[in-house]
C-alpha cells in the first residue's frame, strides 16, 4: 500500500439549521446541514413547512405570464 495518499480523518461537529450538533468522523473540516434527525418530520412526527429561499414565490414569479395568458 502507498504511503501518504489517504486524506486526514478528523472528528468534526455537523451543525444543523435548528442548532443541533452531531459529532462525526470525516475528511472535511466542518459541515453544516439544513435538516437533521432532531427536526426532520419523519422522526419528530410534526409536519413543518420548509420554504428555502422562497421557492413558491420564485415559481409564481417565473410562470406569472403563463398563468395570466390562460385566463
Amino acid at each position: 500500500m502507498k504511503n501518504d495518499i489517504h486524506p486526514e480523518y478528523n472528528k468534526i461537529k455537523a451543525v444543523c439549521g435548528c442548532g443541533n450538533e452531531i459529532e462525526l468522523g470525516s475528511v472535511m473540516t466542518d459541515m453544516s446541514v439544513e435538516i437533521c434527525s432532531a427536526c426532520h418530520p419523519f422522526f419528530t412526527g410534526k409536519q413543518k413547512l420548509i420554504d428555502t429561499a422562497g421557492r413558491i414565490e420564485k415559481f409564481k414569479k417565473r410562470y406569472a405570464k403563463h398563468f395570466d395568458s390562460k385566463k
